[in-house]
């Protein structure tokens, strides 16, 4: 199959799996019901996938692909720490508190006690890959040898518990002004702290 033709068939699978995993939750959601509300064959994912745990792991991966190729970016820009904060804030925020993020975030906790591969995968590609970019972004910047801090503290500001918060629906989907008031108020609190601000 063509590359183009793939990508795009990998896109309505993915997304026919977050419509089952919404519905019915991870343990419960099939390679042949992703199959079938996919309009592909069950044979396909298995070849492309390799199983239900490939599959949900290749979604964890597309998700945060656009935050951290934002950041990726940001390493080369000329911006300045606050333009890059300013922009970069938005993107995690509606990654992370966004349906897909909040859908793959309760597959996880109940993949928990079968493989426990989705939660890992998630803080890999999550946290663990965000927060070494951030530090070499603060590096540009910070010169007393803390940029490691800084993109903990950043990241702890603009995040919090808002992420748990909205995976157990103790808080609705952000609307854009509360996304942009919060990435603000961290990339503000942050640079104030570093003594950037």
């Amino acid at each position: 199959m063509h590359q183009e033709k793939q990508a795009e068939r990998r896109i309505q699978i993915e997304t026919a799996a977050y419509g089952l995993l919404a519905l019915k939750g991870y343990k419960a959601t099939s390679m042949l019901e992703v199959a079938k509300r996919a309009k592909a064959s069950n044979e396909t994912l298995y070849k492309w996938y390799g199983n239900k745990q490939g599959l949900f792991l290749s979604m964890v991966e597309r998700n945060a692909e656009t935050s951290l190729e934002q950041l990726q970016s940001a390493l080369t820009d000329d911006a300045s720490l606050p333009d890059i904060l300013l922009a970069f804030g938005p993107e995690l925020l509606n990654t992370l508190t966004g349906q897909r993020a909040v859908v793959l975030n309760r597959a996880a906790a109940g993949d928990v006690h079968d493989t426990g591969m989705l939660g890992r995968t998630l803080a890999d590609a999550g946290r663990a890959s965000i927060i070494p970019l951030l530090t070499q972004i603060f590096g540009r910047f910070i010169e007393d040898g803390t940029p490691e801090e800084a993109a903990e503290i950043y990241y702890d500001l603009l995040i919090g518990d808002l992420q748990i918060r909205r995976v157990i629906g103790s808080v609705p989907l952000l609307k854009d002004e509360e996304i942009n008031s919060r990435s603000r108020r961290a990339a503000d609190l942050t640079l104030r702290l570093i003594g950037q601000g």
